[in-house]
């Protein structure tokens, strides 16, 4: 059915067709009064020749100005907090609201011969900037670079971030992220402010009169002999104006709103990918199939890189973190801590802590023994993988890779040889020629897995890198992380919200709440014995926080005692642990061995594999899920609000001090 569009009101469509019409119109009187014979006439005159040279050499000359200047002003005013700050941008934005002609009574007050500065230049450099092609220069750069700098600073305010802060973990210094990473994703928005500045030094006009002169061959541009022709030639006049006109046009034109768009760096939503993609891929466990990715034995680890930090020896990790995270850690070499814990817990701050990227929290840390909490992101050996993998979107899944040794100074060559080999590890070295735009989520993923690998670091840090992977990727990319891992000299910690994962791929499980350390130990440990109730139901368990009273215990939800088979001192801090499968329903109260019995009602009942999850709630109790099966279920009848009792008998209660 076809969707009927909108219907603009009348109210605001006059207006604004007015206003359309009111920028229109002038337009409209230059070409109609141009006298379209001449125009080749009129261009073609010396004067308007060497003022159209001039104008040339005055534009590209202000563009040069105005990128060695704004380019790191727009960075400052995006990047960096300082007093003052609503001030410099004010100054940046006042050429832009000045009548131009007050700009150059202001410059020639600033650099005249009896100006504040202009003294100085002339007695010490022999430099005189007004009345000169200098002077020009100067007076169209304070008008022009306003435009380059409001709209970088627009396209690096509108940058993710992460995207430069991965690059530092991989190695990169300052410079070189600002070099490799942050110009290349914002070169729409820089190119946009260097034409619209370009744009506005070649029409420059009350400034330049003001301040450099009307000289010819010296200071006449174009838009000054438009004046002067307009006095006496009016005809002239208007082809050189419909010169300028036009140079305008082809700007804007070709800009289309470029400097208002968003960079490239943001992360593309899923509609923004490649339509083919997926389609060519179907999933990453089929584009794997066709390969033999999936099906192959993973390549041997390639030779570690020369030069790369962190490529031998074993690193232990220390770090005691203060702020909103507040603990202490510690592991041993090859140790692999899994940071469990619910949403804002502080998982993704404690990484950041010990990459020295956040404020929120402070890391002392030491790997190996060596104290690198003073050094900056580049030089700690840390590598990061955010939860979207941060894939710089202006390079291949290839050079995506051999970003990290490239940036430890490895050969170019040597770099992206070693970089395909992690690429064909994980599955994905057919895809090396491929930009981040062109890759499915789980493809993206492992290439930025691979990137991160690729550096050898002594501390990996992994937020959720199998969120995006399908269930067949994941458990392969879970088996080659693992085979790493065993091999793996330093330490590293990986945040998951995957209970197999926390199982499967680490030595230690960290469960963090409200920035705290509330457990860390074996994963046999915290499944055996969870302290946090949001562990325990991530494990699949039932978890009832509460205190242990004479009789067994009390939930802080409830009004009921329950029975456990080895109680804890009266007035601990405990859970209850109850698994689904402990819990058996009743359509009458049970008169055999339960010595824990609640009535209830069923309020949702889903299916995981074989087995039926049923959630209870009850007046008596905290809610409770229990997991039967499907035959079972049918035999009790159950459904949406039926009346049930549940059982749990007092030895499958753990009671877990907090």
């Amino acid at each position: 059915m076809r969707r009927l569009a909108p219907r603009t009101p009348v109210a605001l469509a006059l207006p604004a067709l007015a206003a359309v019409a009111f920028l229109l119109l002038p337009l409209v009187g230059v070409l109609s009064r141009t006298s379209w014979g001449d125009v080749g006439a009129h261009l073609g005159t010396p004067e308007a020749v060497e003022a159209l040279k001039l104008s040339l050499v005055v534009s590209f000359w202000s563009l040069g100005l105005s990128l060695l200047l704004g380019v790191p002003l727009a960075w400052l005013l995006a990047r960096v907090s300082f007093p003052g700050k609503a001030l410099v941008r004010s100054l940046v934005l006042l050429p832009m609201v000045l009548p131009p002609t007050v700009g150059g009574v202001a410059l020639l007050l600033a650099f005249g011969r009896r100006g504040v500065l202009g003294p100085w230049l002339e007695d010490w450099f022999g430099v005189t900037l007004p009345f000169h092609t200098s002077g020009a220069v100067v007076a169209a750069t304070f008008v022009a670079m306003p435009f380059l700098v409001i709209t970088l600073e627009g396209a690096l305010a509108g940058l993710d971030r992460r995207y430069e802060e991965t690059a530092a973990s991989l190695g990169a210094s300052p410079f070189r992220v600002f070099r490799t990473v942050t110009l290349p994703i914002v070169a729409p928005g820089l190119v946009a402010g260097a034409a619209l500045t370009w744009a506005r030094a070649l029409g420059e006009f009350g400034a330049t009169i003001t301040f450099a002169g009307n000289l010819p061959g010296s200071t006449q541009t174009l838009p000054l002999q438009v004046y002067l022709l307009l006095q006496e030639q009016p005809e002239a006049a208007t082809s050189v104006s419909l010169l300028l006109l036009a140079v305008a046009m082809a700007v804007l034109v070709a800009l289309r709103g470029r400097w208002s768009a968003a960079p490239r760096g943001h992360a593309p939503a899923a509609t923004d990918r490649r339509p083919d993609a997926d389609a060519d891929a179907r999933t990453d466990a089929d584009a794997d199939a066709r390969t033999g990715a999936g099906d192959r034995t993973a390549p041997p680890l390639p030779e570690p890189a020369a030069d790369v930090p962190g490529d031998s020896g074993r690193w232990a990790l220390h770090a005691e973190v203060t702020g909103f995270a507040d603990l202490v850690l510690e592991a041993p070499p090859g140790t692999t801590v899994a940071v469990v814990g619910p949403n804002g817990a502080g998982k993704t701050t404690l990484l950041r802590a010990l990459l020295a990227l956040t404020d929120r929290a402070h890391a002392r840390l030491a790997l190996g023994g060596t104290d690198v909490t003073g050094l900056p992101p580049h030089r700690r050996a840390v590598a990061w993988v955010p939860q979207d993998g941060a894939l710089f979107p202006h390079l291949t899944a290839l050079a995506n890779t051999a970003y990290g040794p490239r940036a430890h100074g490895v050969p170019r060559g040597e770099a992206a040889k070693d970089a395909q080999r992690w690429l064909d590890r994980l599955g994905v070295g057919h895809l090396a020629h491929r930009r981040p735009a062109q890759l499915s989520g789980g493809q993206a993923q492992r290439v930025a897995l691979a990137r991160a690998l690729a550096t050898r670091p002594r501390l990996l840090l992994l937020d959720e890198p199998l969120a995006a992977l399908d269930q067949t990727t994941r458990a392969h990319v879970r088996h080659t992380l693992r085979r790493h891992l065993d091999g793996f000299g330093g330490v590293c910690l990986i945040v998951t919200h995957d209970p197999v994962e926390a199982v499967s791929l680490a030595d230690r499980v960290l469960v963090l709440e409200a920035g705290r350390a509330l457990q860390y130990a074996s994963p046999a440990e915290v499944t055996r014995h969870p302290r946090s109730p949001w562990v325990a139901r991530m494990l699949g368990r039932n978890a009832w926080p509460g205190t242990a009273t004479a009789d067994g215990f009390a939930p802080s939800d409830g009004t009921t005692t329950v029975v456990a088979a080895e109680p804890l001192p009266v007035g601990t801090d405990a859970l209850a642990i109850i698994s689904p499968e402990a819990v058996s329903l009743h359509r009458d109260r049970p008169t055999g061995s339960p010595r824990n019995v609640w009535p209830g009602t069923v309020r949702e009942i889903t299916a995981v594999g074989s087995r039926m999850r049923v959630l209870i709630t009850s007046d008596e109790a905290p809610d409770l899920v229990a997991e039967i099966t499907p035959a079972a279920a049918a035999d009790l009848g159950l459904a949406d609000g039926a009346a049930v009792f549940t059982g749990v008998k007092a030895t499958e209660v753990a009671l877990v001090p907090r």
